[in-house]
């Protein structure tokens, strides 16, 4: 049996034909994917992975939220495996790499461990989470949630898609509703190789992000309430209209998120507007808010701020605001030793690569709640996501696979100096 090295590169033009292959289920004609989480095209998709995966000598088990699990054994089969993974499912006018990148980036590092004849000391596994995306079910990166005891199993089952659906009905379905016990499945380690889906790696001309944490996020549902009136004859003085007040609300989002620039995000993405008719002032607004920040007592005061400028707005427009909190999402810090397993991957592979922190939610934040957990980033053409547009190149694809290898390795107790494994 051969022995790894620092010579060891994945196969990137496999990589690629296994990305584009994939793409071809659910491809949309502006050249991205709408594989929506448990539709048919997502059990294709599922389906594919799964022949690949046997074909690669792994074992494929589901568990009962559908979280494909391919494990390559390695010579201590009583350790917890080191599992690297993404998701397959996209959003409606999605792109080709967004998730099943690092789902299909695992893959590839088992078959480039098959080629060179190398084993681990712990297994390796590929996982497939269900539904990141929450497109179709919300919220999204709920099966990873449901792992690590975020959400409840029987909530999941009961969430409905827009058109009536249940999450737990449509995965017997289409056939993975598994039984193995969600969150009962050992892991050692979990790594996520993902596209930034953002600017700063493009920018920088750093082909490789170590990632060391992701943003804190707090989601808001808000409602002003004035008073529907003729838009003739009503005078300015005496209106109560709730969209003026309101479109100063999300201005001052935007002014708050800036004044904490760089690392602050400050978004409106929702606007619903009664009556919604030409020439009557509005009398009830319901909006979004969505706030993001890497520093939990910087998040905290964008809140304080949201809230006093808000009821200072509201009372300046003579109007009624309510904001309710309907999630948060601490900042998260991933584990110190798969961060320096994936930097010192990076290092030993010649890449120049630099720490950042996740603006988007992943399944790897999810799960590191329960697991060591890592990710990786790789640049995106102009930082565009969630858009049939995007666009990585295959070399930073495969840079970032590598990268992706070598931390796998170091964990699992593959690699000849292993001090940084989780199984010396």
């Amino acid at each position: 049996m051969a022995t790894t090295s620092g010579n060891l590169r994945v196969d990137g033009a496999r990589l690629w034909a296994s990305i584009m292959e994939m793409a071809k289920i659910g491809a949309l004609p502006g050249g991205g994917c709408g594989r929506l989480a448990l539709t048919d095209d997502d059990k294709r998709g599922r389906d594919l992975f799964a022949s690949w995966c046997e074909q690669a000598g792994c074992a494929v088990t589901v568990d009962e939220m559908g979280n494909m699990f391919a494990r390559r054994p390695g010579r201590n089969p009583d350790l917890p495996p080191v599992a690297a993974g993404s998701h397959l499912d996209t959003q409606p006018h999605g792109g080709k790499f967004d998730g099943v990148f690092g789902v299909l980036a695992a893959l590839e590092a088992v078959r480039t461990l098959n080629d060179a004849g190398v084993e681990t000391e712990a297994p390796i596994e590929v996982i497939n989470w269900t539904n990141e995306e929450g497109s179709r079910f919300a919220p999204g990166m709920i099966a990873s949630g449901v792992f690590a005891g975020l959400f409840d199993r029987d909530f999941a089952y009961g969430v409905r898609s827009p058109e009536g659906e249940t999450l737990g009905d449509e995965l017997a379905r289409i056939g993975y509703r598994g039984t193995e016990s969600c969150g009962e499945h050992p892991l050692g380690a979990l790594f996520e190789a993902h596209i930034e889906q953002g600017p700063i790696l493009e920018a920088e001309g750093v082909p490789i992000g170590v990632v060391s944490g992701a943003q804190g996020q707090r989601w808001y549902d808000v409602e002003v309430r004035g008073r529907d009136s003729h838009a003739g004859t009503t005078p300015m003085p005496a209106r109560k209209d709730a969209l003026a007040a309101a479109a100063r609300m999300a201005a001052r989002v935007e002014d708050i998120a800036l004044g904490k620039a760089p690392d602050a995000v400050g978004t409106v993405g929702q606007f619903d507007v009664s009556p919604n008719s030409r020439n009557t002032i509005p009398g009830e607004v319901r909006f979004s808010v969505d706030i993001r920040h890497p520093d939990a007592g910087v998040l905290a005061a964008m809140d304080a701020e949201i809230r006093d400028s808000f009821t200072a707005i509201a009372e300046r427009g003579d109007v009624e605001v309510t904001i309710a909190q309907i999630w948060e999402k601490p900042p998260i810090e991933f584990d110190a030793r798969c961060v320096k397993a994936v930097r010192e991957a990076a290092a030993g592979l010649g890449y120049a690569h630099q720490d950042i922190v996740s603006g988007a939610g992943h399944d790897a934040c999810q799960v590191c709640t329960v697991v060591p957990t890592g990710m990786i980033f790789v640049p995106c053409e102009d930082g565009i996501s969630h858009n049939e547009i995007e666009s990585a190149t295959p070399e930073a694809l495969e840079m970032g696979c590598n990268v992706l290898l070598h931390a796998m390795l170091a964990m699992a107790g593959g690699v000849p100096e292993t001090s940084g494994s989780l199984h010396p």
